[in-house]
């Protein structure tokens, strides 16, 4: 999903930037007035855990990849989608000078499809479903597997609308192998819920410990 800088022309990143800045800019609000010291070892945690799942790609048709994303998992855990923005604008900034993983001049859209609408679907999402009934883990799979796809076909329509691939093979391609991934993404991402009501509840998110539907997370 990471897009490289030759797959979009300049001056549609220089777009996709400033919309990813804006929100980057909110999301360093959101951490400045909401994140305490005692969330920090959990932002690093999450960003190293985040960093590692997305190691493994898997190759897509047409010169891009697929693998999991995490930024439902981030906003779940921290009770806000800009967490999601914070955690993945720092994984991919690494990816992206350190290891060559993704685009400089692309970054801006690789911020904001995993980023933002990785945390924002997933944080959403899963708000949604928890205030309809459904348990918080169920609320939390779907969530994180939406946040995945979602994320893949916006990948998709950004590149087709760059010229990089045609429209509908790149959502077929892009969206069947997220399809797939991201029942792994919400089956860990449950997971870790699971682990964290069980053993840490305390560094859920205020209103996420309530395994019961009934309630959005913050």
């Amino acid at each position: 999903m990471h897009i490289p800088d030759a797959f979009v022309p300049l001056w549609q990143s220089a777009i996709y930037w400033i919309i990813a800045l804006i929100f980057i800019a909110l999301a360093l609000r959101w951490a400045k007035n909401e994140l305490s010291e005692d969330k920090i070892p959990l932002i690093a945690v999450l960003a190293a855990g985040i960093f590692a799942i997305q190691a493994f790609n898997l190759p897509v048709a047409m010169g891009t990849s697929g693998h999991l994303v995490g930024g439902a998992l981030a906003a779940i855990v921290l009770g806000s989608p800009y967490a999601a923005v914070f955690i993945l604008t720092l994984v991919l900034i690494i990816q992206g000078i350190i290891f060559g993983d993704g685009g400089l001049t692309t970054m801006g859209v690789n911020i904001l499809n995993m980023g933002v609408i990785g945390g924002f679907v997933g944080y959403y999402g899963y708000s949604a479903l928890k205030s309809a009934g459904a348990s918080m883990y169920l609320s939390a799979g779907i969530a994180a597997w939406c946040a995945c796809f979602i994320s893949s076909l916006a990948a998709a329509v950004e590149m087709a609308f760059a010229g990089t691939f045609p429209l509908v093979p790149g959502l077929i391609a892009m969206g069947t192998y997220h399809a797939a991934i991201g029942i792994i993404e919400g089956i860990i991402t449950a997971a870790i819920i699971y682990f964290l009501v069980a053993s840490r509840p305390d560094l859920l998110a205020e209103g996420a410990t309530d395994p019961s539907g009934g309630g959005a997370a913050a």
